[in-house]
Order: structure tokens, then C-alpha cells, then sequence
């Protein structure tokens, strides 16, 4: 009996060693045993393989090399085709083929062709079908009745043959819910870290069908003040990986939603938002404040929103333009034309049309207020810097400041080079670094007060200034802009319904401190077109095109808690007036958008 009972226990015990994924037959173990379905010649797939973009996969190699491969999403009726070359250090990277852009629950047929390389003998594999379902769209959603769907619908109402190619990343987000903003920021005082909207990032195909969007939960908390904040500032670099930032972090990702890094900003910088510019010195400009500033009174501050940070690719803090330093911070035409009831995604229904005096300014002194209130003076939102840009030709940056109405252009010695913006208001310190608008001949233009002759007009709390690399040279600068146009003429209009959004591109001569308009759109549209709030215009070098989101078009500041705006994708020929391409996307809050390119993400 005691030997029958000391087999049945090793019996047992060789029964528990079994590991998982291996087999066992009459005679003793077979060996290893793959559980998983193997669809083609090579191996496993593996779908939303880094845990944030669900509607990617990976074709595994299968332990074998791979290399010359294609891959195709096979376009549903009426669909658009994405297909791409992927190269052999892509193939490496992820173990495999990387397929991006599948349909949202789905079963989407993937065609993939590759070199299969075994030992000394290679075989050419020609349009492999695999069938891969991808789940459908799921996000977190604010509870709120302005979010009525998942993801944003689309309205494709025109796309041009030669545009058809397009997808378009967008950066938007919820308006703020009752699960974020929980937190407050106080130390030493101000700053803006309730500044919270949860993301919403996809790509679009011209179809208007959604192929990529962020599940963001696995970066992204909002009861973390140092994994929340409003995901902002997205570029797709030359080698291209996704950089953008969110609150306390600054970060770099693939397409796939391969982390390269993501990190905390440097302890005395603080509220990142808006500007993340890789740059083509290797070095990142990122958008942040002081996290405490002592201020000529003796007052310690946060500061929001008017500190430039550069960054080496190690973390490193290697440069900073503090702005309340190098410009006037009291400067404050603008701030008391500005309409209250939408200072940029400070969205108050209750301030709508209203103004700021200067009476009311100076209150905000005497009783100590500061944070992220429209007002003068560090420790207010006095600049609300809303992008930077690295011009390589003279190592300098060129920023777009909203509450000041002005693109400026500052050198490495912390010295202003020249400030595109009305006029008036500027210290005798900055008189020659305004610049002189002219016509197409060169003649000089009347400007009386904020407002020229000759069609030509400023920006005004305008956003992303921009240098069109590809134009430009050491004398002549081309700068894109989003004219947002809201105190236009350093005044409100006699009705809200007056006024009106302008993509614009300016020619700027740097020797004789120039400055033409060469193209606009946006006026012809009208209000319907007017964008109070965020948006983007961005030259396209590879299409010579210029693109313009009109983000926060048809904005009801006095609805937005139950509807959202409509924002509209348009994208030009370089000179052309009339639109290639117009995209509406219906009841989302818009930022910004932009062209992604499949061959800067995956065959380099």
C-alpha cells in the first residue's frame, strides 16, 4: 500500500512538471508545441502589440530573417488604400512585419510581401493574405452630454486625385469631465496644472474612416498630476516617431506605440503644453514655466505659459529663454481687447464678449491673484506661447504668442530679432524689431493704428508660427499661421458674428526688416469658418502644399458644455485659394491635425 501510494505521488509530480506549451505522448515527451495559429510561412500575429495603438499589429518573423518586405490593407468598398515598404531595420525592431491601419472591428485582409531568409537560401514571398480582426474603438468618455460617440464622425466633402493619399493625425480631446482637473497646483503659487482635457488622438484616411487612435490608459492618468495634463504639441519628426508632450512629461513614439522615451520634465520647469519642436540640431524646444520664479517684488511664482526649454536627447536642460526677461510682460494692448469668454481652452460661457479694463489689471496686483488668468506680469498668462520653432540658419527660436498678437523671433543671446504684430504698445527697446509691411512691389503700407492698407493685415491671438524650412534661407523667411482673429484691430465687433479665422503666409526680408502677405484663405469663409481657439497651418513639403485645420470651427461658447465644434481639415496647392481637400469632423474639440507620412514612419 505505501508503494502504491508513493507512485501515485510521482506520478502527480511528473504530471505537474508538464510545463504549458509542450506535449507529452505514449513513450515520453514530443518536444515543444506551439498553441498558437500560425497563419502564413512565418509566424504568430500579435495585435496592439506596445499596449496603445489597438488597431496596429505584428506579424511575427517566425525565427526567421526577414527583409524587402510591403505590407497593403486591403481598402473596404469605397475605402482608402494604406500601403507601404518596410525597411529592414523596421523588421528588426518589431520581430517582424508592422501592420498599421487596420479598420475598427473588422476582419481586415492584410497582403504582405517579404523576403524570407533561411540560412543561405531566400525565398521572395509575393502577397501573403492574412485575415486580422481589430476590435472596435474604445475610449474613456467624460460624461458629459457633449460626447456623443467614441471617436469623432467625418464628413469627407472633397478630396482631390493627387490628395487621396492623405492621413491625417488628429489631436483632440474631451472637453474637461468630472473624472479629471481633480488637482490643484499651488506651489509657490499659481501656475496651470488644472489645465486638463483627456485625449483624443487618431488618424484618418481620406475616407473619413478612422485607421489609428491612442488607447491612452497606459501613459495617461488623470489622478497622477505627473501622468495627466492635455496631450499637445504633436510633430512627426524626419525620422518618423511621434514627439509630443502632457503636463509634468515630454514624449517620443512610434507609430506602432513603441515607447523611445517618456519623461518627466527637469525639476524647475513645470505645465508643459502646447510646443514640443524637434529640432534640427537634435535638441527638443519644449513650451513649459518656471516652477518658481521670484519676481522683481519679491513675490515667488509659478509662471504660465512664456518659458521656452531646450532639452538635449538626454533629458538634459541645456538652454531656457525665459520670456518675462527677454520681452515685456506688462505689455497689454491685446490682453484688454481679448474676448473672456474663450482664452484659449479656458472656455467660460459667462464672460462671453466681455472684456478686460485696466483697472481690473491692476486689481490682480494689489490682491495677489495669480495663476492661469488672462492678466499681466509673471505669474499670469500674460504671453501664452502656443508654438516655437528652431530656425537652423541662425540658431534661433521663433515663437507665437496669443495674449501679445505677435510671432517673434529671438536669438541664442536671448536678444529679440524681429516681432511680426500691430504696432502699438511696444517699449522703445523693441521700436526697430517691428517690422514694415510692404506690398508685392516692395512699396511701404499705410498702417494707422493696428490697421494697414492694401489687404494686408497681422495676426491676431493667433497660433503655430511656423518657418517653411524649404522657402527659406538666411535672409528670407516664409512663416505659416493660424489667424485666429479674435480682437482683431486690438478691438471687439460690434457683433460676435463679424468675425473670421485666415490660414496666412508671410514673406519676410530679415536685412530690411520687411514683411509681406503673400497668401490667406479663411475671410471668404467667414464666421462659420472662425476658429476663437487652437488650429494650425502647416507648410507640406512633399505635396508643396499648405495644410490648415480650422480646429474649433463653429464654436457656441455658450453650448459647449453640450456641443462641441465642427473642426474642418482643408489642404491647398501651394498658392491656390480654393481647397484640395475639406474634411469636417462633427461635435469633437479640436487642437491640431496633420499629415502623417507612412514612409517616414517604416521604410527608413
Amino acid at each position: 500500500m505505501k508503494s502504491f501510494t508513493l507512485k501515485l505521488a510521482a506520478a502527480a509530480v511528473a504530471a505537474a512538471c508538464i510545463l504549458p506549451g509542450t506535449a507529452s505522448a505514449s513513450g515520453g515527451g514530443s518536444g515543444p508545441n506551439v498553441q498558437y495559429a500560425v497563419q502564413g510561412k512565418i509566424g504568430e500575429v500579435i495585435t496592439n502589440p506596445y499596449k496603445i495603438a489597438p488597431l496596429t499589429a505584428v506579424i511575427r518573423n517566425g525565427g526567421y530573417q526577414l527583409k524587402d518586405a510591403a505590407v497593403r490593407i486591403v481598402p473596404k468598398h469605397g475605402g482608402a488604400e494604406i500601403k507601404y515598404n518596410v525597411s529592414d531595420v523596421q523588421l528588426r525592431t518589431h520581430a517582424g512585419i508592422p501592420v498599421f491601419g487596420l479598420y475598427p472591428d473588422y476582419n481586415n485582409t492584410v497582403e504582405v510581401s517579404y523576403t524570407l531568409v533561411d540560412g543561405t537560401k531566400e525565398t521572395r514571398v509575393e502577397n501573403e493574405v492574412y485575415r486580422i480582426y481589430a476590435p472596435g474603438i474604445h475610449t474613456e468618455t467624460n460624461g458629459t452630454a457633449a460626447q456623443h460617440h467614441a471617436m469623432f464622425e467625418t464628413e469627407v466633402k472633397k478630396v482631390a486625385p493627387e490628395f487621396k493619399d492623405r492621413l491625417y493625425f488628429i489631436n483632440n480631446f474631451l472637453p474637461s469631465g468630472g473624472n479629471v482637473a481633480r488637482t490643484t497646483w499651488n506651489n509657490p503659487m499659481g501656475g496651470a496644472l488644472e489645465w486638463v482635457y483627456y485625449p483624443q488622438n487618431a488618424v484618418i484616411d481620406t475616407a473619413g474612416d478612422v485607421r489609428w487612435y491612442m488607447f491612452v490608459s497606459p501613459i495617461y492618468d488623470p489622478e497622477n498630476i505627473y501622468k495627466s495634463g492635455i496631450m499637445m504639441g504633436f510633430h512627426q519628426a524626419d525620422d518618423g516617431f511621434l514627439t509630443f508632450g502632457y503636463g509634468q512629461r515630454y514624449a517620443k513614439y512610434d507609430l506602432m506605440g513603441r515607447e523611445v522615451f517618456n519623461r518627466r520634465l527637469p525639476a524647475g520647469y513645470a505645465d508643459f503644453s502646447h510646443a514640443m519642436d524637434p529640432a534640427q540640431n537634435g535638441h527638443y524646444f519644449l513650451r513649459v514655466s518656471s516652477a518658481d520664479y521670484r519676481r522683481p517684488d519679491g513675490k515667488r511664482v509659478h509662471t504660465v505659459r512664456d518659458v521656452i526649454l531646450e532639452v538635449d536627447q538626454n533629458g538634459c536642460a541645456v538652454d531656457d529663454f525665459r520670456l518675462f526677461d527677454i520681452l515685456d510682460p506688462y505689455r497689454d494692448n491685446v490682453i484688454k481687447a481679448m474676448d473672456q469668454g474663450a482664452v484659449c481652452l479656458n472656455v467660460d460661457a459667462s464672460k462671453s464678449g466681455q472684456t478686460l479694463s485696466a483697472e481690473e489689471l491692476a486689481k490682480m496686483d494689489t490682491n495677489n491673484q495669480f495663476g492661469d488668468i488672462a492678466g499681466v506680469g509673471p505669474g499670469r498668462n500674460w504671453a501664452h506661447v502656443n508654438s516655437v520653432d528652431y530656425d537652423p540658419s541662425d540658431d534661433s527660436i521663433i515663437i507665437s504668442s496669443r495674449h501679445q498678437s505677435a510671432l517673434i523671433k529671438i536669438g541664442r543671446d536671448k536678444k529679440v530679432k524681429w516681432i511680426v504684430g500691430s504696432h502699438e504698445g511696444w517699449k522703445k527697446e523693441f521700436q526697430d524689431k517691428l517690422l514694415t509691411p510692404i506690398d508685392k512691389n516692395g512699396k511701404p503700407l499705410k498702417c494707422e493704428g493696428s490697421k494697414c492698407e492694401g489687404g494686408f493685415d497681422w495676426t491676431w491671438t493667433q497660433h503655430t508660427g511656423w518657418r517653411i524650412d524649404s522657402k527659406s534661407d538666411k535672409d528670407v523667411f516664409y512663416l505659416s499661421v493660424f489667424d485666429n482673429g479674435d480682437a482683431r484691430g486690438m478691438e471687439q465687433p460690434a457683433l460676435p458674428e463679424m468675425k473670421y479665422s485666415r490660414a496666412v503666409i508671410y514673406r519676410i526680408d530679415q536685412k530690411k526688416m520687411t514683411i509681406e502677405q503673400v497668401w490667406e484663405y479663411g475671410k471668404e469663409r467667414g464666421f462659420e469658418w472662425y476658429s476663437p481657439i487652437t488650429s494650425v497651418t502647416e507648410y507640406q513639403a512633399d505635396k508643396n502644399s499648405v495644410f490648415v485645420y480650422s480646429a474649433t470651427a463653429s464654436l457656441n461658447m455658450k453650448q459647449f458644455k453640450s456641443v462641441s465644434p465642427n473642426p474642418v481639415i482643408n489642404e491647398f496647392k501651394w498658392g491656390s485659394t480654393e481647397p484640395s481637400v475639406e474634411i469636417v469632423l462633427k461635435s469633437t474639440m479640436g487642437y491640431r491635425a496633420l499629415p502623417i507620412s507612412l514612409d517616414k514612419a517604416f521604410s527608413r
